[in-house]
């Protein structure tokens, strides 16, 4: 069992899966990784909760690639492109490990890559993995 890190983080989910969102939930809430959890459905309901003035930023982003509407490939090309959210970090949580798919992902400048079925375990350890600085940044960044 992984070590509780050393602060929990705001998370917001993309996954379109109300299984998968359970599970990555109750993961990253019982092992002390997140603090609170936000779950939207697709890219496009990310980008809307992301671009909300009334909504906090999360510290993370969990992200799956296969989604209706805006699926997560597009969702990461979007977000890095954007000054005031390309700093928040994403981890990568998907069935797919095609070759493609995991270096598309990096070269979207995702911070990690997790497959699933997913050892909760590897998830949080990904999660943690993620340099305190992308964290810290992604707090600090105003609103505006």
């Amino acid at each position: 069992m992984m070590a509780a890190p050393t602060r929990p983080y705001d998370v917001l989910l993309v996954e379109d899966d109300p299984a998968d969102a359970m599970l990555i939930e109750d993961a990253l809430l019982e092992r002390g990784a997140a603090r609170s959890l936000t779950q939207v459905q697709d890219g496009v309901a990310a980008l809307d909760y992301l671009r909300d003035p009334a909504t906090s930023r999360p510290d993370l982003i969990v992200l799956d690639l296969n989604m209706p509407r805006m699926n997560g490939r597009e969702f990461l090309s979007v977000l890095k492109v954007d000054e005031r959210l390309r700093a928040i970090p994403v981890v990568v949580l998907t069935t797919s490990s095609a070759p493609d798919d995991v270096s598309g992902a990096y070269q979207r400048h995702a911070n990690a890559y997790v497959t699933k079925p997913v050892n909760l375990d590897d998830f949080i350890r990904a999660v943690h993995s993620i340099d305190a600085f992308y964290l810290d940044t992604a707090a600090k960044l105003p609103r505006d």
